[in-house]
């Protein structure tokens, strides 16, 4: 982000702020709930989806995702003491960017991995076809998140998140078109998904192929919505009005 960008030039992106929906005792309201979630998907990842599947390094990645969930169940429970996010409210938020991006795309993710490699049933998807699927979709969710960054450069750089800079419904078709380019990657990584599982694996259940499906899909999502996430972040570094006490009222810029 440019030094020359001003703070209304970012002012559009407040609204969440001003409404206390993201106030510090309402994340941490939201930080306590995910520590139970993460706890249940965690499990669900190594209790079902991690006992069933062939999928090469599976240990290694349990291991490793287990430790960064460990630490942010930690991190969120200290983060929930109004003592501490009184104090470090940035952290708090990116602590909840982090949280999120764990629980609805890192963990769903790696479930969706673990049942594509699901053995048995006849499946004879090799390692080395795994590990590629897994890249590409990889790739695939990398485009997304820089074909949604440039987007929300352009609409900043134009001005579209300036308040009475343009009228609300030409800034909602305007962006509305912008979201093509990260919708059509998003929609072809879904399809090569769909496909690969048509071509290499045995799964029939239907169940299995809609968790999978949804896994993908929320990646996906959850990358979409990561730039605007980092705006905020970066917002709230930088100016003060985009911070706010437990009550919701925003500080007075200076």
């Amino acid at each position: 982000m440019s030094s020359k960008r001003t703070v209304e030039d970012f002012e559009v992106l407040r609204g969440p702020l001003e409404s206390g929906r993201q106030r510090p005792s309402a994340l941490a309201g939201v930080l306590v709930l995910c520590v139970f979630l993460q706890a249940l998907l965690f499990s669900l990842e190594y209790f079902v989806a991690g006992d069933v599947t062939a999928y090469p390094y599976k240990d290694e990645i349990l291991k490793v995702h287990f430790w960064i969930t460990a630490g942010l169940i930690v991190l969120s429970l200290i983060y929930a003491i109004p003592a501490v996010y009184k104090r470090s409210g940035k952290v708090q938020y990116l602590l909840s960017i982090l949280v999120a991006q764990n629980l609805f795309s890192v963990s769903l993710f790696i479930c969706a991995l673990f049942f594509i490699g699901k053995k048995g049933e006849g499946s004879s998807v090799a390692p080395e076809s795994l590990l590629n699927f897994t890249y590409i979709t990889l790739l695939i969710g990398l485009l997304v998140f820089i074909a949604t960054f440039v987007r929300f450069a352009i609409l900043l750089r134009n001005g579209h998140y300036r308040k009475g800079s343009k009228k609300d419904e030409l800034r909602t078709r305007f962006e509305t078109k912008s979201y093509i380019p990260a919708a059509v990657l998003g929609g072809i990584g879904l399809v090569f998904v769909i496909q690969y599982i048509a071509r290499t694996s045995a799964i029939t259940d239907i169940n299995i192929m809609v968790v999978i499906a949804i896994g993908i899909l929320l990646f996906y999502v959850m990358l979409f919505i990561l730039p605007e996430q980092l705006v905020i972040l970066y917002c709230k570094f930088r100016f003060k009005s985009f911070n706010f006490n437990e009550q919701g009222k925003l500080y007075n810029e200076k």
